[in-house]
């Protein structure tokens, strides 16, 4: 029994395994470092912009921030919990962050799907891609605005036009990102499958879909943030509901928290969705390998 148990403890203690264990402690002292400056960081931020907005300098009569026109995080939090109590002048909180997450939704589903069929569709057809390249070349130039403000004309003040400048912001990011990623196929491994005998749609859904999928999962990080802003700035140019419209109404009575209060809750939403977005990237490119990041030197 005893010859068991040295044997085992022999094992345990193989360079290979204390190689694991130390690797794993480095990691875990690499986190609580990162996660702590992360704190440190941001309390540092926030401290200090409190403290300039109470600290005058001797003489001034405002202090070093003035906290009319750049607000104070202490003022920002109490803004969010009169929303959170009290609700908005539009109405509650949250059918605002509702109204705001339907429409960036809608449009960012709407916009990867046209952008990834166009994209693969042009990424495959050089004919078609060159015949209507200077076309989307010069409607990816308009001013993101300019169109905004034509949507609020033609689709009025509902989810639509709000929905149709997310639609046209997230469009051209994916686009991009899969005609990109469908040009950078293997050419080799394009033409081991048709020597297999793979039809045109069966190389398109088994190979070339699959090896763009890197560029593709990559542009959704952005353009979700882009399908935000497109919600947002919709409601800023006109709409009755949304978090936008709060936006708006606190910069029109010179409310600076309210304006800093409504950003942290975009920021807020905007996170929670990253790590969504994330985490199906994690799923659906499960064989990737490490990157070089993630490598400690």
């Amino acid at each position: 029994m005893s010859a068991i148990n040295n044997a085992s403890n022999e094992t345990s203690s193989t360079p290979e395994n204390q190689g694991v264990a130390s690797a794993r402690a480095s990691r875990r002292r690499r986190r609580i470092l990162v996660n702590g400056l992360r704190v440190l960081f941001l309390v540092v931020i926030i401290g200090g912009w409190e403290l300039f907005t109470r600290w005058k300098l001797p003489g001034a009569k405002t202090a070093v921030i003035d906290p009319f026109f750049w607000g104070q995080p202490s003022g920002i939090w109490q803004q969010i919990v009169t929303w959170v109590t009290q609700g908005t002048a539009q109405g509650p909180l949250w059918e605002q962050i509702a109204v705001t997450l339907e429409e960036t939704i809608l449009g960012f589903v709407i916009g990867v799907v046209l952008g990834i069929i166009f994209g693969v569709l042009l990424g495959r057809n050089r004919f078609l891609a060159d015949v209507l390249g200077p076309y989307i070349k010069a409607a990816n130039s308009i001013p993101r605005v300019v169109l905004g403000s034509i949507f609020v004309i033609g689709l009025g003040l509902g989810i639509q036009s709000k929905v149709a400048l997310a639609v046209v912001l997230v469009f051209f990011i994916v686009f991009f990102n899969a005609f990109q990623g469908v040009r950078e196929v293997d050419r080799n491994l394009l033409a081991n499958a048709r020597i297999l005998g793979a039809s045109p749609r069966r190389l398109t859904w088994a190979v070339i879909i699959p090896s763009a999928l890197t560029w593709i999962i990559a542009s959704l990080h952005t353009s979700f943030s882009f399908a935000l802003v497109g919600a947002v700035v919709g409601e800023f140019l006109g709409s009755t509901q949304g978090i936008g419209l709060m936006i708006q109404t606190a910069q029109g009575t010179f409310n600076a928290n309210g304006v800093f209060a409504a950003m942290v809750i975009l920021a807020v939403v905007a996170l929670l969705m990253e790590a969504l977005v994330t985490a199906l990237e994690n799923r659906l490119i499960t064989w990737r390998p490490n990157t070089v990041s993630d490598v400690t030197i």
